[in-house]
């Protein structure tokens, strides 16, 4: 997607692609404000359909505005967007899993037939949303906003520091590989790099778990355990290049 939107220029007329808001999972790498007004270029030119993965914002940046940047910038353009937008990371509601659907269509004619449409998908799926978690939401946005926008503020900083000293401590310990990619990386999640064989070990010898595929979650790491962590890396590693 950033090599000049070459994939999506390929894309066949019409197809919807999906997008990630911001802090891209599972890589953290988010295009910059310059990659995704291409991206909306190619879009608009393609004539496709964004589908906007929106999961974790407010949470990339510690800013709700600057993290949606690209949906409110392809509306902007009078592009037609749908965007999946999950509160169940910036509200916690993991095991209510509220979200909503929101369509921006390109004229007023189609907004009845499309209700219709989305009314359809949700009886013949799940009947009705679990309603405790979209009250949750709707409390905290009407009457405690500026102490949850401050609350995000709080977990992104936490989660930027614990990344940042696990990568100095990489770093510090001299693990073979490269490891600067954890600078780029934006959101809760980092791309570890480790193989399915590393993870393995991590979880069997060190009893640290992540994605088969070395995906990690940065919100068990604390000041803590950001040593033992990251001595554990370098014995998979270097274990590995003997």
């Amino acid at each position: 997607m950033y090599d000049n939107g070459v994939c999506l220029q390929n894309a066949p007329r019409g197809s919807a692609v999906v997008l990630h808001m911001c802090a891209h999972n599972p890589t953290g790498v988010d295009p910059t404000p310059e990659q995704w007004r291409a991206i909306a270029d190619v879009v608009a030119d393609r004539g496709l359909l964004p589908f906007f993965d929106c999961t974790y914002q407010g949470l990339a940046s510690g800013d709700l505005d600057q993290d949606a940047f690209p949906v409110r910038m392809f509306v902007d353009r009078g592009l037609e967007v749908l965007c999946a937008q999950s509160f169940s990371k910036n509200f916690g509601l993991y095991n209510e899993r509220a979200a909503t659907l929101l369509v921006v269509s390109s004229s007023q004619e189609s907004s009845g037939p499309l209700q219709s449409v989305l009314e359809e998908l949700v009886a013949g799926n799940y009947c009705s949303p679990p309603l405790y978690g979209a009250r949750v939401v709707q409390k905290v946005w009407t009457v405690l906003r500026q102490q949850w926008k401050s609350d995000l503020v709080t977990i992104h900083a936490r989660i930027k520091a614990m990344k940042e000293l696990l990568h100095q401590r990489i770093v510090e310990l001299g693990i073979p590989g490269f490891w600067d990619h954890f600078g780029w990386q934006s959101g809760w999640f980092v791309h570890t790099g480790l193989s399915e064989y590393q993870v393995s070990r991590m979880t069997q010898q060190f009893h640290i778990h992540m994605a088969k595929d070395g995906r990690a979650s940065l919100c068990g790491l604390t000041p803590h355990n950001v040593d033992y962590v990251a001595r554990a890396i370098a014995s998979v590693v270097n274990t590995d290049s003997s």
